[in-house]
């Protein structure tokens, strides 16, 4: 049986690591895992984030990171901040169009893309997706649900 004649179907051939949450409030930090509730660290990973219409942005961002949950999180309003700036100049009329954090690649391959070395074919050929991706409610402290009496 040759190679090609066993054809994946779109999807099954990328390769998976890390959870990922995008922390969309402003005043939550998550200094503590919400699954786990350990301390979480401080990291740098590069991101593969993919803006409507077919635009494909790379950043090296500093975000939380729980070892034990394998678990990345992003805040959104700085990503958002970030791609910004970065499409101010080559691409405006982007800015604000939906996106998704697809995954991450390795640092080799990120410092390749951010000096236009690889295609976005390439990138997508090199991405770990995320094998999950993860959202939790924050309750503010001192919140309780009422008691049925």
């Amino acid at each position: 049986m040759s190679r090609n004649s066993s054809k994946k179907s779109k999807g099954e051939n990328f390769k998976e690591r890390h959870r990922f949450f995008l922390n969309p409030y402003s005043d939550c930090a998550f200094t503590k895992c919400p699954k786990c509730e350990t301390k979480t660290k401080i990291r740098k990973f590069p991101l593969v984030i993919h803006i409507e219409p077919k635009q494909l942005f790379l950043l090296n961002k500093q975000c939380k990171y729980c070892p034990n949950c394998d678990l990345i999180i992003a805040k959104k309003q700085e990503l958002e901040s970030f791609m910004a700036f970065g499409m101010n100049q080559s691409n405006p009329e982007i800015i604000g169009n939906n996106y998704l954090v697809m995954g991450t690649v390795d640092r080799k391959d990120w410092k390749e893309g951010s000096q236009d070395s690889l295609s976005p074919s390439e990138i997508i050929e090199r991405i770990y997706v995320f094998k999950d991706v993860w959202n939790f409610e924050v309750i503010p402290a001192g919140w309780y649900p009422a008691k049925e009496k």
